[in-house]
């Protein structure tokens, strides 16, 4: 399989476009959009969470490796917290203020670790353009406590030294394909090996996660479908994720508007005063 037109992002693009009402247009959505597709990605490793939306618990026991959504969403700010389960607002792991959601964006949230083994949250807009006959689109994300890594596909580098929080794409030729991650430079086989099934007309978005020094490194896929060129206009893409069954419970909570990470600033808090402040849209 050929892997051409390969581009490389760092996510603080991702993070700063998503701040200003500017990221309609960086999504090829028309700005008078009022929604966004947001999908979420639990990349925390042995941390199930439950998720609070302006002071309320929307969501219990969110499991590692879980993806949820996408969902459409509207655009406003929220108080975002995520605590152990059952532990106390005020005893969260990561919060976050006043999170902006603009409308007309396909978003996915990934909660991980840094480089240094911190959980923090990182948006990354989703690549929904079209995609051209027998092609589908690779989408790699380092989101992992480990150095910069080298992503192979039927053992040779197609995306080379990436390190935390950045991505890579490449669209190519529709396939399976078995692909692996190393430490850049190297043959020493960090996570995989793992076959990808890239379906005709979508996005395959893989995650590595986890910690090195922890050995608990993985992969987390989630599936962005309808990217096909038939006629139609632009598509905004669906996320997924297989065998889990989050998905049901995910479209139930569309009213409570969870897990609204986008813009705000994810922070890391040992202790937090939670003070519900519902209806801000």
């Amino acid at each position: 399989m050929q892997f051409p037109n390969l581009g490389r992002v760092a996510a603080g693009g991702a993070v700063a476009a998503l701040t200003f009402a500017g990221v309609a247009a960086a999504t090829a959505t028309p700005a008078f959009a009022a929604t966004a597709k947001v999908s979420v990605v639990h990349g925390i490793p042995d941390t199930p969470v439950d998720v609070y939306v302006d002071g309320k618990k929307t969501l219990d026991n969110f499991a590692p490796g879980d993806v949820a959504g996408p969902l459409s969403l509207e655009e406003g700010a929220y108080d975002i917290a995520l605590t152990k389960p059952g532990e106390a607002i005020d005893k969260a792991i990561l919060t976050v203020d006043d999170a902006e959601v603009p409308g007309g964006a396909n978003i996915s949230l990934a909660a991980h670790l840094d480089a240094a083994g911190k959980p923090k949250i990182t948006p990354f807009v989703n690549d929904t353009a079209k995609l051209a006959a027998g092609k589908a689109r690779l989408i790699v994300r380092h989101t992992a406590a480990a150095p910069a890594v080298d992503v192979r596909a039927g053992g040779k580098p197609v995306f080379e030294g990436l390190t935390n929080p950045e991505e890579a794409k490449a669209d190519v030729d529709a396939g399976t394909v078995k692909a692996d991650v190393v430490l850049a430079g190297t043959d020493t086989v960090a996570i995989g090996p793992a076959d990808l099934n890239l379906k005709e007309g979508t996005a395959t978005i893989v995650y590595a996660t986890g910690s090195a020094e922890a050995k608990n490194l993985d992969l987390v896929a989630q599936t962005i479908t309808g990217l096909h060129s038939a006629p139609g206009g632009v598509p905004s893409g669906t996320g997924g994720q297989a065998g889990t069954g989050v998905q049901t419970w995910w479209y139930a909570l569309a009213g409570a508007g969870v897990l609204l990470l986008v813009g705000g600033g994810a922070r890391v808090a040992t202790a937090r005063t939670a003070t519900a402040r519902g209806g801000r849209r």
